[in-house]
C-alpha cells in the first residue's frame, strides 16, 4: 500500500488575558506510515484546502474559554493531510478511535460526539447507493440501512475499486495461475508423523518379472504394464525406439475416433527414445520408466509444443517452461509421445477439437477433464499418462474408461508449469493399467517442488511391503462387494462402515472454493469476454459469473466450514486404516478433494450397455470402486488395490475399439 504522510499536531489554546491571542502551531513530525491502526484524537474529514489555514481560522473565530494553563490537544493521523479536519467546540475534550483507513473506523473511547459535516449528495451518489441497496440481496447482505449503504457505495468507489485494480495490474495480467501463487497454502497432512521412519529419498522396491518374453503381436506389446515393458527394454528384447514406433502408430490410428490427442510430440519422442537406447547401450539403466512412452494432459507445459488447456482461446499457446512433473519423468528416462486432451480449461471432456470418447463404449464420452489420458491408456495408445484432478477429473474418466488411477494425497506432486484451477484442490496423478504401475509412477514424480508452495515431501511407505493382514478396512454400502470379499479372503479385516460428518454443505464448499479460485486465475479471460468463446457455455462461463458475486467473507466462511469437515472426517479413521466405496459418488468426490485424501480407482467388471442395437454389440459399461486412505497413506490404498488385482483380471481386459459388434458401425481410417 502506498505510504501516506503522518503528522503530529499540537494546538495550544491560550487565555484571553494572555499576551498571545492566536494559536501556536507546532508540527512535530512528518514520517512515512501506511494506513495501519493508529490512534487519532479528533474525528472527521477536512474539506480540501490548506490544513494550517483551516485550523488557525477555527481557533481564531471560536470563543475561547478561560484557562489558567495552555491546553494541548495531540492529533496523530495515518491518512494524508487532505483527509484531516478538526471541529473543536470544546478543546478540553479528546476523542479516540482506531483508524484503519478512511473507511474503517472503530471507536475505542468516546468522550464527546462531534458532528460530522454533511456532504452534498449528487444524483450519481444517490443512484449508486440505490443500485447497491438492490444488489446487496444477491450477497445475502441486504440488512444495511440507507445511510450505511451510501457510506458503503462511497467507500467502494474511493477505496475498494482502486485497490482491486492495482492488485489485478500486479498479478492478473496473465491467465492460468502459472505465476504469483497465493500465499494461503493448504496442508492436507493431519500432523501425525506416521511415516517418520521413512526417508523422503527412499524409493519403493519394485517387483521384477525375470521371465517376461516379447510378444509377437504389437497389440499385445501395447497392452503390457510398465513393469513388463521395462523388463523387455532392460533385457534388450525391444528398444525404446521400437516401442515408441508401436505407440505412435496406435495414436495415429485410433485418435480420429477417440479424439483423445491434441499434439503428437513425435520429434521429441524419437530424440528421447534414442537417448534412452544410447544410455542402456552404455550400461546405464535409469529404472522402470527407462524408455517407456507416455502422454501428458495438455495443461502441463512442455517447451516448443502447444499447451492449449483444451481451449479455443489458448489453442495456439506455447509456454516456454518445463513443468516440474515433466522434468521428473525426463530424469527417469520416460519418452513423451503426446499431449493428451484436457477438457476446455480442465472442465469435463469437451475441448476445442471435439469431445473425447470412451473406448469401452465408443458411442459415449469419457467424462472428466483428464479425458485424453484415461481414454488413451484404456485403448492401449500409451502405457501410462499423467492427468489432474480438482473435482473428479481423474476419478470419473478412469472409472468410465475402465482403467486404474491414483488421485494422490494433496501436495504429493509439484504443479509448477501446470494450469491452475484451485491452488488448494489441484492434484496431479497417474493413470495406468494397474495399481502397481500407479505405485511406480507416484514414487517417480512425488517430492517437494520449490516453486509450488503447497507441495511437500510426502513420506510414503513402500506399498509393495505393506502387510495387508494387519489392516482394518471399512466398506460403505456403495462399495463393490466383490472387492470386499476378495480383500477379506486375502486376510484383510473388513468391517461395515459409515462415513459420519455433520457438515451438510460439502458440495457447495467445493464449488465456492473451486470457482472463486478459478476466477482469480482467469480474471482477465472473463473481463475481456473470452468466456463467449468457451466450448460449453453451461460450464465455466456460468460458474465463473456466479463466482464474481461471492464475497470474500463468504469464501473464508467456506474455508472454515472446510476445516470443520476435515476434522470430522479425520475422526472417522480412528478405527480403520482405509475404506472402500463408490469412486464417482459426487458427494464423496467433493469430500475427498476438500480433505485431500488419496483414492485408488480400480475396475471391477462390466455390464451390458443400455442401448443395445439390433444385431448386438461388444460395447460394455464399466464398473469400478474406490479404495480411500487418510492423507499421506497412499501406500495403504495402493497395497489394497494391488492385492485385489493380484487375483482378478478386470484391469487386463481390452476395449473393443476394433470390433464393436455387428450392430455398430464406427468408421476407422484405413491402415
Amino acid at each position: 500500500m502506498r505510504p501516506k504522510k503522518s503528522v503530529t499536531l499540537f494546538l495550544f489554546c491560550l487565555s484571553p488575558n494572555s499576551q498571545v491571542t492566536a494559536a501556536s502551531l507546532l508540527w512535530m513530525q512528518s514520517e512515512a506510515h501506511d494506513d495501519t491502526l493508529v490512534d487519532r484524537h479528533v474525528s472527521g474529514q477536512m474539506p480540501h484546502g490548506s490544513v494550517f489555514g483551516t485550523l488557525l481560522l477555527l481557533l481564531l473565530l471560536s470563543p475561547l474559554e478561560a484557562h489558567s494553563q495552555p491546553q494541548a490537544f495531540p492529533c496523530s493521523m495515518a491518512c494524508s493531510s487532505k483527509s484531516l479536519w478538526s471541529l473543536l467546540s470544546n478543546r478540553a475534550q479528546s476523542y479516540s478511535y482506531t483508524l484503519n483507513c478512511r473507511y474503517h473506523k472503530i471507536w475505542k473511547e468516546k468522550k464527546m460526539v462531534i458532528p460530522v459535516p454533511q456532504e452534498v449528495e449528487t444524483e450519481e451518489m444517490i443512484s449508486n447507493a440505490t443500485a447497491l441497496k438492490k444488489a446487496l440481496k444477491f450477497f445475502d447482505a441486504d440488512f444495511f440501512n440507507e445511510s450505511k449503504v451510501k457510506e458503503m457505495a462511497k467507500g467502494a468507489e474511493e477505496f475498494n475499486i482502486p485497490a482491486f485494480r492495482e492488485n489485478r495490474k500486479l498479478v492478473a495480467s496473465e491467465d492460468g495461475g502459472l505465476h504469483n501463487p497465493s500465499v494461503l497454502v493448504f496442508n492436507s497432512s493431519w500432523g501425525e508423523n506416521i511415516n517418520r521412519a521413512v526417508d523422503a529419498n527412499d524409493n519403493f522396491n519394485y517387483p521384477s518379472y525375470e521371465k517376461v518374453q516379447r510378444p509377437s503381436n504389437e497389440e499385445d506389446i501395447a497392452f503390457m504394464t510398465i513393469t513388463e515393458l521395462g523388463e523387455l527394454i532392460k533385457t534388450k528384447q525391444i528398444t525404446s525406439r521400437e516401442l515408441t514406433d508401436i505407440i505412435l502408430k496406435r495414436l495415429k490410428r485410433y485418435n480420429p475416433v477417440l479424439e483423445a490427442v491434441v499434439t503428437l510430440t513425435e520429434e521429441l519422442a524419437y530424440q528421447q527414445a534414442k537417448k534412452a537406447d544410447d544410455l542402456l547401450a552404455e550400461g546405464h539403466y535409469l529404472g522402470p520408466l527407462h524408455g517407456i512412452p507416455y502422454g501428458l494432459k495438455d495443461i502441463i507445459a512442455v517447451p516448443h509444443y502447444r499447451t492449449t488447456w483444451g481451449s479455443t482461446t489458448f489453442k495456439d499457446q506455447v509456454l516456454d517452461t518445463e513443468a516440474w512433473v515433466y522434468k521428473k519423468l525426463q530424469a527417469a528416462g520416460a519418452v513423451l509421445v503426446a499431449k493428451l486432451v484436457s477438457g476446455s480449461l480442465a472442465y469435463d471432456d469437451i475441448w476445442f477439437g471435439g469431445r473425447t470418447r470412451n473406448p469401452w463404449n465408443i458411442l459415449e464420452f469419457s467424462t472428466g477433464s483428464s479425458a485424453g489420458p484415461a481414454a488413451s491408456t484404456s485403448a492401449g495408445l500409451v502405457p501410462f499418462a499423467i492427468g489432474s484432478e480438482t473435482a473428479g477429473s481423474l476419478t470419473y474418466p478412469a472409472a468410465r474408461c475402465g482403467i486404474t488411477c491414483l488421485r494422490p494425497t494433496f501436495g504429493t506432486v509439484g504443479r509448477t508449469g501446470v494450469m491452475s484451477i484451485s491452488e488448494s484442490l489441484d492434484k496431479l496423478g497417474p493413470i495406468c493399467r494397474s495399481a502397481s504401475d500407479c505405485a511406480i509412477l507416484i514414487d517417480t514424480v512425488r517430492g517437494k517442488d520449490e516453486n509450488d508452495l503447497s507441495s511437500r515431501d510426502v513420506l510414503l511407505q513402500d506399498p509393495f511391503r505393506v502387510d495387508i493382514s494387519k489392516l482394518t478396512v471399512g466398506y460403505l454400502e456403495s462399495a463393490e462387494m466383490e472387492v470386499v470379499n476378495v480383500l477379506s479372503r486375502k486376510g484383510v479385516k473388513m468391517v461395515p462402515f459409515n462415513l459420519n460428518y455433520t457438515v451438510e454443505s460439502v458440495q457447495s464448499i467445493l464449488n465456492i472454493t473451486m470457482d472463486v479460485d478459478m476466477l482469480a486465475h482467469f480474471d482477465r479471460w472473463q473481463r475481456e469476454g473470452f468466456d463467449d468463446q468457451y466450448e460449453a457455455q453451461d460450464q465455466w462461463p456460468v460458474e465463473l459469473r456466479r463466482a464474481r458475486i461471492i464475497l470474500a467473507v463468504d469464501y473464508i466462511q467456506a474455508q472454515r466450514a472446510r476445516g470443520k469437515l476435515i476434522r470430522e472426517v479425520r475422526d472417522n479413521f480412528k478405527e480403520i486404516d482405509a475404506f472402500v466405496g463408490n469412486a464417482t459418488d459426487w458427494e464423496l468426490v467433493c469430500l475427498g478433494n476438500l480433505v485431500g485424501i488419496p483414492v485408488v480407482v480400480v475396475p471391477t467388471g462390466f455390464k451390458p450397455v443400455e442401448d443395445v442395437p439390433k444385431g448386438g454389440t461388444n460395447r460394455r459399461t464399466t464398473e469400478s470402486t474406490g479404495i480411500y486412505a487418510p492423507p499421506d497413506q497412499d501406500h495403504i490404498a495402493l497395497a489394497l488395490a494391488m492385492a485385489y488385482q493380484s487375483v482378478t483380471d478386470h484391469h487386463k481386459q481390452r476395449p473393443p475399439i476394433d470390433n464393436v459388434g455387428p450392430g455398430d458401425e464406427i468408421p476407422f481410417p484405413s491402415d
